[in-house]
């Protein structure tokens, strides 16, 4: 039987599918009695429709998007993680959880914000990734030479900061000066670091706020890397799958690392530091403090230069990944950990609008992805 509700059943499921739920896991987060395995079906067959509060539950619990999109004659057309990630394999894809694909289409409303607040020119003069020559044939040493001249960040100066959040604001503020934009969010996936979507414009990175600090400036470069070969990418945690990837996807990946490795710990004064000195983990982490790194990077380099054997290599990072990590809380600050995610750069954004007449106070909330009532708190952060 035809529903006579405007509801289009096909956007019902086409949100279901691009969030990555079965409909077992949309009845499981519905919680409701009424609501089964086969109203779920009936619903996108278009045998039935869902109630008003049912749709709100839908689109702002379940599927995390506007509740107007499923009115929409058609399902809209949107970037999917095979387009933004073309360096991942299928079997990656079809991994990605539904919060790693939500935040995705959170990224891609935070680009077409930075459009409309910049009128769509991207404001900084010199560009980093437009700027920067790329090319997988050059050596990824020279390249993190490069970059570290255009951000006009020398070694001393990060070896100064001695603690990874300290230098993890002093290289975000760095990249927010040279056109490419960071984000956070706590992922509740710890299976993935960050991701980046590559755009000619605006490029972003968008990093889980929920890992050390040493993870997130590694991190940071990482997907930096990405930016600078033209592609979107995503940092996990298990890299096996590097493994079953081919040609350029391949080379991308492996250079994203080494990229990284090679810009936060410079040959030159790594092999300086080294040369007289006993590889142990107290060694490992002397040095992993030195460059506000986490250990990991370190005993990356080891490994790279043959000093340590992959058994050994294996064995620590296992060791240390099983370990628990305690993340320094906020103390529940709400505006404090909104003013992490988005940044003073994107907050001084919108605030500047709002005080130039620009936007209303609700498209600032709006922009912010906060309630038009916590504006104030927002605004009394970003000038304490």
């Amino acid at each position: 039987m035809e529903q006579d509700s405007p509801i289009n059943p096909r956007v019902l499921q086409w949100a279901r599918i691009t969030a990555g739920l079965t409909i077992e896991d949309v009845v499981q987060k519905l919680n409701r009695k009424k609501v089964t395995t086969e109203t779920v079906i009936a619903w996108e067959t278009g045998e039935i429709a869902p109630t008003y509060p049912q749709l709100e539950r839908l689109a702002y619990e379940v599927y995390k998007r506007p509740l107007a999109i499923f009115f929409f004659p058609e399902p809209p057309d949107e970037e999917t993680p095979r387009q933004a990630f073309r360096t991942l394999p299928d079997s990656e894809i079809q991994r990605l959880s539904s919060g790693i694909r939500f935040l995705l289409r959170r990224a891609k409303s935070m680009q077409i914000n930075l459009a409309e607040l910049y009128d769509g020119v991207n404001p900084a003069e010199r560009q980093l990734v437009r700027d920067i020559r790329f090319s997988l044939n050059r050596p990824v040493t020279d390249l993190a030479k490069s970059v570290r001249e255009f951000l006009g960040i020398d070694l001393s100066e990060q070896q100064e900061w001695r603690n990874a959040e300290t230098a993890f604001k002093a290289w975000r503020r760095a990249l927010d000066a040279y056109g490419v934009f960071v984000f956070k969010d706590a992922f509740k996936d710890e299976t993935v670091s960050g991701f980046c979507l590559h755009d000619s414009n605006f490029p972003l990175i968008y990093v889980n706020n929920s890992k050390p600090h040493t993870y997130q400036v590694f991190t940071l470069f990482h997907e930096l890397g990405h930016l600078l070969s033209g592609t979107g990418g995503i940092d996990k945690l298990d890299e096996t799958y590097i493994g079953v990837l081919h040609g350029a996807d391949k080379r991308i990946e492996v250079f994203c690392n080494r990229f990284a490795g090679a810009f936060l710990v410079p040959e030159a004064d790594f092999d300086q530091r080294i040369s007289q000195i006993h590889i142990d983990e107290s060694s490992i982490s002397t040095l992993a403090n030195e460059y506000s790194v986490s250990r990991e990077v370190i005993l990356r380099r080891f490994l790279d230069k043959k000093l340590v054997s992959q058994e050994y290599y294996k064995q620590l990072v296992e060791r240390w990944r099983s370990t628990p990590h305690h993340k320094k809380k906020d103390g529940g600050n709400y505006y404090r950990t909104q003013g992490a995610y988005l940044g003073e750069h994107y907050m001084g954004l919108v605030f500047s609008h709002l005080y130039q007449n620009r936007i209303s106070v609700d498209q600032a909330a709006d922009y912010l992805g906060v309630k038009t009532g916590n504006i104030a708190g927002i605004e009394k952060l970003l000038f304490s």
